[in-house]
């Protein structure tokens, strides 16, 4: 059986909100059965608005991955990607990764 879509889950959820709210509205209840009737109107409205929230992601276009665009990481300068050095906002600190990519961990001389 196949899966219905989110345009028809919207609208079954929508409809089966519309019955306990107008049982609510007709018969003024103030009992567990009205708090029952509530909750259950609450839920079917969300699932209502997560399936219309489906919908339109299902027909907008889905995003093109760059990520194959940047570049192979062997061709990045010292392996940093462009996250990485919009982090970095200081010459130091880039010439601290450097240095640790070199194997130097900034010490000049040895022990």
């Amino acid at each position: 059986m196949p899966r219905p879509d989110a345009r028809t889950v919207a609208v079954l959820a929508a409809l089966g909100a519309l019955a306990p709210l107008v049982m609510l509205v007709i018969w003024r209840r103030q009992d567990l059965l009205g708090v029952a009737l509530a909750l259950l109107c609450v839920l079917l409205i969300m699932v209502a608005g997560v399936a219309v929230s489906a919908a339109r992601q299902g027909d907008a276009p889905e995003p093109v991955d760059r990520s194959a665009a940047v570049g192979p990481p062997e061709l990045m300068p010292y392996g940093i990607d462009a996250d990485t050095l919009d982090a970095l906002d200081s010459r130091d600190a880039l010439r601290a990764v450097r240095d640790r990519r070199r194997g130097t961990n900034g010490l000049s001389g040895g022990r």
